[in-house]
């Protein structure tokens, strides 16, 4: 029994399927906006003197990083709904990728707060900075800069790990996919579209970050110029001495003398 693509009964349900992606492009973005605010206080959190404090922000971070997603999710879906507060699936969704990405992003930006050297900070606290201003231009800006290489693969980790709120009927991509495939009963083909989609969505996730990242990290941008004016007025490179042919010239204009 042969097989072949057939593309065509997709084609009626292609609003459908920019809808799941716009829902997981927003929930994506909610939980990206607000996960890494507060991964950023709790990364200051755990590096403050408040042992107490401390301690509870390493028992979130580690809680949250040893257990599975769709754990995380059932908890506060199913959990929550047991003692009687019963949320929206789309709040149940980002509220679990929220509790999710901010541990993942404490992580990573204590990490770049730990990478900044003890001599900046106490040359700022000699200048007379407040402590806000330390915080925020000598400690969390580089050490931002140094990390979000890793904190935009962390984002792109949390788009894709969006398929799992799936499971408690969330209306994002792969929800409408599982939908669409037992109307049409063409699973490959649902599929293959989504992965493409899901493509898209990484690519776009990216290219946002990527420019971002330009706009908030002037310094490269400095730099980068600053490299590209040296290479400009570099001199051409001097060509090599070459003895044979220094040697050559006597014999030729002695030739030429006879």
């Amino acid at each position: 029994m042969g097989f072949s693509l057939n593309f065509g009964p997709l084609a009626p349900y292609w609003p459908v399927f920019l809808t799941g992606a716009w829902l997981t492009l927003k929930m994506t973005t909610v939980a990206i906006v607000v996960g890494v605010s507060a991964g950023t206080l709790i990364a200051f959190l755990k590096r403050g003197s408040n042992r107490f404090i401390s301690k509870a922000c390493t028992a979130y971070i580690e809680a949250v990083r040893n257990t599975p997603f769709l754990v995380q999710i059932f908890l506060l879906y199913f959990g929550l709904a047991s003692l009687g507060i019963h949320m929206p699936t789309f709040g149940a969704a980002v509220l679990a990728m929220i509790i999710n990405i901010a541990a993942y992003a404490a992580e990573i930006i204590r990490a770049g707060l730990e990478s900044v050297p003890r001599g900046q900070i106490e040359a700022a606290e000699c200048l007379g900075l407040s402590r806000w201003r330390i915080a925020w231009h000598v400690m969390l800006q580089p050490s931002i800069e140094r990390v979000y290489p890793a904190l935009t693969s962390q984002f792109l980790l949390m788009m894709q790990a969006s398929a799992m709120a799936s499971q408690i009927s969330a209306e994002e991509l792969t929800a409408i996919a599982n939908t669409v495939q037992s109307d049409i009963f063409r699973s490959l083909e649902t599929y293959i579209v989504v992965a493409l989609l899901y493509l898209a969505l990484s690519v776009l996730v990216k290219l946002l970050a990527w420019g971002f990242g330009e706009y908030l990290f002037k310094r490269r941008r400095v730099i980068r110029r600053a490299a590209a004016e040296a290479a400009r007025r570099r001199p051409s490179p001097v060509p090599p001495f070459q003895p044979h042919a220094a040697k050559a010239a006597p014999g030729v204009n002695n030739g030429s003398a006879s």
